[in-house]
């Protein structure tokens, strides 16, 4: 069943859309892609910020209450940039892409990277609540911020592999 899915006809029609040549035949798939990486650094650099902290190694005189609630603007700022012009990229290869076990990879550890951020703000809530006072947030706290760094550097690592698996 999946195997028909990402084999299906639907990529390359995407692929044939008038913006996907457009991009994909001019200058703005580099630009896109600038643009991308840098919303994307800002996006992992905002996390890592808030996970450093989580784990007791940067920030700990400013209440978790406080960097989330300066940070998180920027967060989702980079990500709704970043999706964007990702997708612009995707559009002028989508029969390749998803068929790249590399673009497979980044999905799959995007999608667990944005449960382990509702996990933290909604699962965790009354920990990190109670964590603001304390330098240090507790034990399941910190798994958190680590899982969340993990998981953004490999979504990371496998973004900058999709390229280079064809």
């Amino acid at each position: 069943m999946l195997e028909e899915v990402l084999n299906a006809p639907f990529w390359i029609d995407i692929e044939n859309w008038p913006l996907s040549w457009e991009i994909g035949g001019t200058s703005w798939f580099p630009f896109l892609e600038s643009i991308h990486v840098i919303a994307a650094a800002l996006l992992v650099g905002a996390i890592a910020t808030i996970d450093l902290r989580l784990l007791g190694f940067a920030a700990v005189r400013y209440p978790i209450s406080t960097l989330n609630r300066e940070i998180l603007p920027w967060v989702w700022g980079a990500f709704v940039i970043a999706a964007a012009t990702g997708f612009g990229m995707f559009i002028t290869r989508a029969a390749s892409h998803v068929i790249n076990p590399a673009f497979q990879w980044k999905f799959f550890l995007l999608a667990l990277a944005g449960a382990n951020m509702i996990h933290l703000h909604k699962g965790l809530a009354r920990q990190l609540q109670a964590s603001n006072e304390r330098s240090d947030p507790g034990l399941r706290l910190r798994i958190s911020g680590l899982t969340s760094l993990l998981l953004w550097s490999g979504v990371m690592l496998a973004g900058r592999w999709i390229g280079h698996i064809v």
